[in-house]
């Protein structure tokens, strides 16, 4: 199987102290199975905070070498569109970023991994893999990014 990551999920593994069972079923993936659209979130993220350089760096060094970034082409928009228009109608709109990853996971048939399972749950029939979820650390609640 193949995975598309959240921010979350990618973010995970810059904190000091990242959730260990995470770490462990993530190190068992080859760069082969795990995809990505949010590199426009992580460099937001990057610029906004005083360790600029730092999580650049990390991008840089640690990102684009393990995961490889898909792009956001027509089917995907026409996807996003349809679920767009369907979640708005049954008064279950999702942001716009995590529909863009529901989009591209349908497209290309990949699993997503978050710890945002809100919004993600709202999407029918979209494969999630709960590994991150299930391994985040004690006290730590559900994302609403």
């Amino acid at each position: 199987m193949a995975y598309l990551f959240d921010t979350d999920a990618i973010s995970e593994i810059f904190k000091p102290r990242p959730a260990k069972g995470y770490l462990l079923w993530l190190a068992n993936l080859s760069r082969s199975q795990q995809f990505t659209v949010v590199l426009g979130e992580l460099f937001k993220g990057a610029y906004k905070t005083p360790s600029k350089q730092r999580f650049l760096r990390l991008i840089e060094d640690r990102v684009l070498p393990q995961f490889t970034v898909l792009p956001y082409d027509t089917e995907i928009s026409r996807i996003y569109g349809r679920l767009r228009a369907e979640l708005e109608r049954a008064g279950t709109p999702v942001a716009e970023a995590d529909l863009m990853i529901a989009a591209t996971a349908r497209r290309f048939g990949l699993e997503v991994v978050t710890g945002n399972l809100k919004h993600f749950s709202k999407i029918p029939d979209l494969q999630i893999e709960r590994a991150f979820a299930d391994n985040r650390n004690p006290g730590r609640r559900d994302s609403n990014s």
